[in-house]
């Protein structure tokens, strides 16, 4: 079997590549000429230098290639200019679909690596309820809606993609490197949490999704879009908990952030970004982010149709998680 992957280089890519050349398949990944390949170093692998916002680049690379599986996890997470959350994670799926349609390359299943974020803050009054797929989109980021964007266009195309939507909540793992700053932060003996409200947070391991990936290969139905997690809810200090534990309990102190002082902090975060054009981690997205109380979400779909069976529950993945940042000299 044949995949092409893009986003191949980053957290979630470079895991789903690892898993597609463990099951022997031919693994192309798309990269630029600036593209780290820091986790790309088998020699199994095929690169192909391709422009994903440009339908014509693509139709020009892939006309004389065929593939079984796309599996679409390139994108951004945070930027300094909002616009380019629409031009990436939006117009750059539009302009991968059209090329490879107009390719007329036969596809089993286009994968598209979504995100829980394009259903914003719902049921935000307590006691919580998992977020389900008839709810209403209300996404409260710019992130979330850029993605949300590119599910409706893909829903335009229903009959002429086998599209199978995704949608993890908060993912974590070796490689990743937003919880990392988490973990220095506890290592260096700091705590910060935000909010006095009740919240109710959902994590989902790498190597979770990635098996869902694969799962949505083989099983997902067309049109289809579930939701993955590991199946449990927590509070907002179990992860710090966790983490603490794994460092070997060093002294810490835990601040816990109004909300409006962190409006505060994180609107500076994001003026500063403007000027600089420079990707700052506080701003408008992270208020937001921080702020939701309710991160639960429904994956009995993906339980029975997918056959999903999350193997991590959060003190698992941290552990190994841990242990990999201290193996790799990141901790």
């Amino acid at each position: 079997m044949k995949v092409l992957i893009t986003g191949g280089s980053g957290f979630i890519g470079s895991h789903i590549v690892d898993e597609a050349l463990r099951r022997d398949m031919e693994v192309w990944v798309v990269v630029r000429k600036s593209t780290s390949r820091r986790y790309l170093q088998d020699s199994c692998i095929n690169f192909i230098e391709m422009n994903i916002n440009s339908a014509d680049d693509v139709y020009e690379k892939l006309s004389s290639l065929s593939f079984d599986y796309v599996v679409h996890a390139a994108g951004v997470t945070k930027c300094a200019d909002e616009n380019d959350f629409f031009r990436i994670n939006t117009e750059g799926t539009r302009q991968l679909t059209e090329g490879i349609l107009r390719s007329g390359m036969k596809l089993r299943r286009f994968v598209y690596l979504s995100s829980l974020s394009v259903y914003g803050a719902i049921h935000e009054e307590q006691p919580y309820v998992p977020i389900k797929e008839e709810d209403h989109p209300q996404p409260n980021t710019k992130y979330g809606e850029s993605k949300l964007l590119a599910e409706k266009y893909l829903d335009s195309i229903s009959g002429k993609l086998p599209v199978v939507v995704l949608r993890p909540t908060g993912v974590y793992g070796p490689r990743e490197k937003d919880y990392f700053m988490m973990a220095k932060s506890i290592k260096n003996h700091v705590d910060f949490s935000v909010g006095y409200k009740r919240q109710d947070i959902t994590f989902v391991y790498v190597k979770d999704v990635v098996k869902a990936v694969f799962l949505a290969m083989e099983r997902g139905k067309e049109g289809r879009k579930y939701f993955l997690s590991d199946g449990n809810v927590y509070q907002s200090t179990t992860f710090s908990n966790l983490i603490r534990e794994e460092l070997g309990h060093p002294w810490w102190i835990r601040i816990k952030s109004p909300l409006f002082l962190l409006k505060i902090i994180t609107t500076i975060g994001e003026w500063t970004g403007r000027i600089t054009g420079k990707v700052t981690a506080l701003n408008n997205d992270k208020y937001n982010i921080l702020s939701q109380r309710n991160w639960q979400c429904d994956i009995t779909p993906a339980v029975k149709e997918l056959g999903y069976s999350p193997e991590y529950d959060l003190q698992r993945g941290v552990k190994e998680t841990i242990k990999w940042y201290k193996e790799n000299k990141w901790l």
